[in-house]
């Protein structure tokens, strides 16, 4: 499954959350960091809102779930609390 983080350069709660989620080991996903500078639509969807969470739905229609934006000030455990209800614990 994959997690992907709509982000946009110089962003610091950007680069907090991706730091953050880096740092969780006990779950099975994937990241993809998306630069919203790289794209109109993405831009125009997320430029006031990053950073932005969803994750790919795995059924392959290519439709993306939200997924609730965390505190910056959560902790990486808090986070991993969060994400553990949209993917599965690793084996």
């Amino acid at each position: 499954m994959r997690l992907i983080l709509y982000a946009k350069p110089g962003c610091h709660l950007c680069e907090g959350l991706q730091e953050k989620i880096e740092a969780i080991l006990g779950l099975d996903f994937e990241l993809e960091v998306r630069d919203i500078t790289s794209r109109e639509d993405w831009f125009a969807a997320y430029q006031y809102e990053v950073p932005v969470l969803t994750r790919d739905n795995g059924k392959g229609d290519a439709k993306e779930e939200p997924i609730p934006r965390p505190s910056p000030r959560a902790s990486v455990r808090q986070l991993e609390l969060l994400l553990e209800k949209f993917f599965p614990t690793k084996n």
